[in-house]
């Protein structure tokens, strides 16, 4: 991909501050939206709650990246923190699409986040793009989420859905919270260990988000999620064994739903998700492997 001139929107989140770090070490000009005050021309700002995007700082982008929203594990899901969660997606991507369809040349390529929360309770059943949405809170949003890029779709612009699944990293995510409990020796399953979760390493993460705005012709849904989804009980055993400590203390389920309320459903529920699409079009994954991907985090 030649250099070319592209916008971020949640730049300093987990995913996208490693994405900006790819794209700018190759070269790329990379404009991060911010709701403050811009400091400088790398900056442009938005507002994603009140719908406004300063879309002359847009102008020349030939791709727009959405990674922003409220964190979904940050906090305990009051129904306040719920429809921060809603919002700040449906909100922010209203904007963006708006924003984007808006332009006098618009970009080639609008990749907009999602998750895999969009198919909810999967148990042992292997799910793929194809699979319509679940019953529940996430993939309500998920949904909302999605539909809400519809104008920059409906201005021609190649719009590609990201379905992440659980990011392998220290810096932030599911994984920034165990690395710290399974180095202390209090790692262990969560319930019964028989809920499927289906990970992938921030570095194929990026590498996935980057070859989707480089092949021309993807559009629409992609599960980012590793190729085989273990079970908890089993990437339990892999953090142990990667990072030589016991696994001995279980987490009943009784206690996380206490500890954390309706969210404890998004721990304990099983999501057997897999990268169908993206490795049709011939994406390589660098750590397909739990163990793998552990190590490149560690």
């Amino acid at each position: 991909m030649q250099p070319s001139r592209i916008a971020v929107a949640g730049a300093s989140g987990l995913i996208g501050s490693a994405l900006v770090r790819s794209l700018t070490a190759d070269g790329h000009e990379v404009v991060r939206l911010v709701r403050r005050v811009p400091r400088g021309e790398g900056e442009v700002r938005w507002d994603p709650e009140g719908g406004t995007v300063d879309t002359a700082g847009l102008a020349g982008c030939d791709v727009v990246v959405n990674l922003a929203g409220a964190g979904v594990g940050d906090r305990r899901w009051t129904e306040a923190y719920k429809a921060r969660i809603r919002s700040s997606r449906v909100h922010g991507t209203t904007a963006l699409a708006k924003a984007v369809a808006s332009l006098d040349v618009p970009p080639r390529v609008f990749v907009n986040g999602s998750a895999m929360g969009y198919y909810g309770e999967t148990g042992d059943r292997v799910v793929d793009e194809s699979a319509p949405p679940g019953a529940g809170f996430l993939p309500e949003v998920c949904v909302e989420w999605e539909a809400a890029a519809a104008p920059a779709q409906e201005a021609g612009v190649r719009t590609v859905f990201t379905r992440t699944g659980l990011v392998v990293a220290r810096g932030g995510g599911a994984w920034g919270r165990l690395f710290p409990l399974f180095k202390a020796g209090l790692g262990g399953r969560m319930g019964d260990g028989r809920q499927y979760w289906s990970f992938i390493a921030l570095h194929d993460e990026v590498a996935a988000i980057r070859f989707l705005i480089d092949t021309d012709g993807l559009s629409g849904p992609f599960n980012l999620t590793a190729p085989a989804p273990l079970t908890n009980r089993e990437i339990t055993e892999a953090m142990g064994r990667v990072l030589h400590r016991p696994t001995v203390f279980a987490v009943p389920a009784p206690v996380l739903r206490t500890v954390l309320g309706e969210m404890s459903g998004d721990v304990l529920g099983s999501q057997r998700v897999v990268p169908k699409r993206l490795l049709e079009a011939g994406f390589t994954f660098a750590f397909p492997g739990i163990e793998e991907a552990l190590k490149a985090a560690v």
